[in-house]
């Protein structure tokens, strides 16, 4: 008996020793980077909103330096998921946590990217009188984003499916918001067309801080899937004005 299973590898369902400890410590380290990620992101923004809403300029370059690095820390991040998943029989809650991952990853470039568009918005908007009496307003939209984007950040980092549907149920304000805001700017593109360019930065911005809180909020159904199991599906999204 012993010479005939000489020779004969491990049945296919035996997977090596070292497979399970080696899974867990991928799986940690990927999430430790979507983690650090965010954090960068989340500062990103913030010193985007900094520089259109308060007038800080000199913040402009390092945002757009930063949004440089990050989508090269997206890419990384990305492959790191794929290379998890093509390698390791993941199931259940570590499955879930990899798929999360990669769903998460490209939610926070898409945070970066707006910040990015945001700082480069800024000098423009920050030096055009006529956008001044508007930048209290675009303020009250963005306190109203970073707390939605804050919120999703902080669920993800615990875990906290809970605070996720609060964020999901908070952004429904921003997007309201948004909206009101948008509607005074095309009104006041019909009673001063000749300052339509201003109108149209402070659009684009104000549309900007809602597409952040909507990525956030991606980021809490991320959460809730990751947690429980469960895809929270808010339906398709019409970003049309009317």
């Amino acid at each position: 008996m012993e010479d005939r299973d000489k020779g004969k590898g491990p049945s296919p369902d035996v997977k090596p020793a070292w497979t399970g400890g080696q899974s867990i410590r991928d799986q940690e380290g990927l999430w430790r980077e979507v983690l650090n990620m965010a954090a960068e992101v989340e500062a990103a923004f913030k010193r985007a909103v900094t520089a259109v809403c308060d007038g800080r300029l000199d913040l402009v370059e390092s945002v757009r330096a930063d949004e440089a690095a990050i989508d090269r820390w997206e890419v990384r991040i990305e492959a790191e998921c794929l290379r998890v998943l093509a390698l390791y029989g993941l199931v259940a809650s570590d499955l879930r946590r990899v798929v999360a991952a990669l769903r998460i990853n490209r939610d926070l470039e898409g945070v970066a990217d707006i910040a990015e568009n945001l700082a480069k918005r800024a000098r423009k908007v920050v030096n055009d009188p006529a956008a001044a009496p508007f930048l209290p307003r675009l303020r009250g939209l963005a306190d109203e984003a970073i707390a939605v984007v804050d919120g999703g950040f902080a669920a993800l980092k615990t875990v906290d499916a809970s605070l996720a549907r609060r964020v999901i149920a908070a952004d429904n304000a921003v997007n309201a918001h948004r909206s009101t805001i948008i509607s005074e700017l095309k009104a006041a593109v019909r009673s001063d067309p000749d300052r339509t360019k201003t109108w149209l930065r402070l659009i684009a911005s104000a549309r900007n801080l809602e597409r952040a809180a909507d990525h956030a909020t991606n980021i809490a159904e991320s959460v809730v899937y990751m947690k429980e199991g469960v895809i929270l599906r808010r339906g398709d999204r019409d970003d049309r004005d009317d």
